[in-house]
């Protein structure tokens, strides 16, 4: 059984927690939240033996092996780093940190260490995407054309929703950090590295209340990313995110190629992990839906689609743990992930074409 602690109380106590909790080889031992009062009331909520408020009083329980840390992004470089100089293993939620420096000093800090470091790209483990990733390797599509990806929610849509960390560019925030970060690691996954982007960030809702002084307060962050990839072998690659907008094609992913189209999608708007379908055709032929194999369904459903998804994410974390064998995705999944969303700031700025590095 291994001992984890759990750091960020919001995203943790809906999806960590509840995760940890149902793994099989997994205990929460431990929680952080800053406020000291706050910790030991979900502790006692949870039936969790440690309270902290601070990284350092965590790594210091010998009960933890491992720590989650679900904390928003601009808090994520420091807290990994003392979680990794003392050796603990880690699971990392995206993006990983503010810029591909920080997260490249923590991959290489993580090797120095030897302790497995992973982070929550849970497309990888969600059923449809597996056999859409299979379907793919098997050459379903023939030579790649054309990629066209569309991620299109609401969850900031509503102009009367107060500022928030979300709401700066500093802190992390935005559609590119919440979405991008996804879309860069599952674009690399499914089809390779990006040679060259071009990118345009807008920001739909320009100003919020700011919920400590009930005034407006400027918002920074993008809330829409439209991006054009050129991959590595070749193929053009089309994205539009956005988080302020009604559509009803939640989550879309198409491929064509010169043997065939290859689709996964998913209409759910309540829940970005369940609902997911896989179509496909061949040159003239209706597009079909493909039935998922059983092998590949989630073995338990959840209310909320995020904890089935993460479940398997531990799952691969801690085979590696007990195995000393790195899993992926690791850090090294985020430091491109972040490479990519950096790249798409500075394509942004410029208003150029950015080459990304080998």
């Amino acid at each position: 059984m291994i001992g984890v602690a759990v750091v960020g109380t919001g995203f943790g106590q809906k999806v960590h927690i509840p995760g940890f909790k149902d793994h099989p080889h997994t205990e929460v031992v431990a929680v952080y939240h800053r406020d000291i009062h706050q910790a030991k009331a979900i502790a006692e909520t949870h039936n969790i033996a440690h309270a902290c408020d601070t990284i350092a009083d965590i790594v210091e329980l010998p009960e933890v092996q491992a720590v989650s840390i679900s904390t928003p992004p601009f808090l994520h470089y420091e807290m990994a780093k003392i979680v990794l100089q003392a050796g603990k293993h880690l699971l990392l939620e995206k993006p990983v940190t503010l810029n591909v420096s920080q997260a490249q000093e923590l991959y290489e800090l993580a090797q120095a260490k030897n302790v497995i470091a992973t982070v929550d790209f849970e497309f990888r483990f969600v059923p449809g995407w597996q056999l859409f990733s299979e379907l793919l390797s098997e050459g379903y599509v023939g030579n790649k054309r054309l990629i066209k990806i569309d991620w299109l929610g609401s969850s900031r849509a509503d102009a009367s929703r107060p500022w928030n960390w979300y709401s700066s560019k500093d802190k992390g925030g935005g559609a590119l950090g919440s979405l991008g970060s996804h879309a860069f690691d599952y674009i690399h996954w499914l089809f390779g590295p990006v040679r060259r982007l071009n990118a345009h960030l807008s920001t739909a809702i320009p100003a919020r209340v700011d919920p400590a002084s009930n005034e407006l307060k400027p918002v920074d962050s993008d809330d829409t990313c439209v991006l054009t990839l050129e991959l590595a072998d070749g193929t053009p690659c089309q994205v539009t995110i956005s988080a302020v907008v009604y559509a009803p094609r939640t989550h879309w992913v198409e491929v064509y190629g010169d043997r065939g189209t290859l689709v996964v999608g998913s209409e759910n708007q309540k829940d970005y992990i369940h609902g997911f379908r896989v179509w496909g055709s061949q040159p003239g032929k209706p597009l079909g839906e493909i039935e998922i194999p059983s092998p590949l369904e989630f073995g338990q459903h959840y209310a909320d689609g995020r904890i089935s998804a993460f479940i398997r994410v531990i799952d691969q974390w801690v085979k590696a743990i007990e195995t000393q064998q790195q899993t992926v995705p690791s850090l090294r999944e985020g430091v491109y992930s972040q490479l990519l969303m950096d790249l798409t700031h500075k394509s942004h700025e410029t208003g150029s074409w950015v080459d990304v590095p080998s």
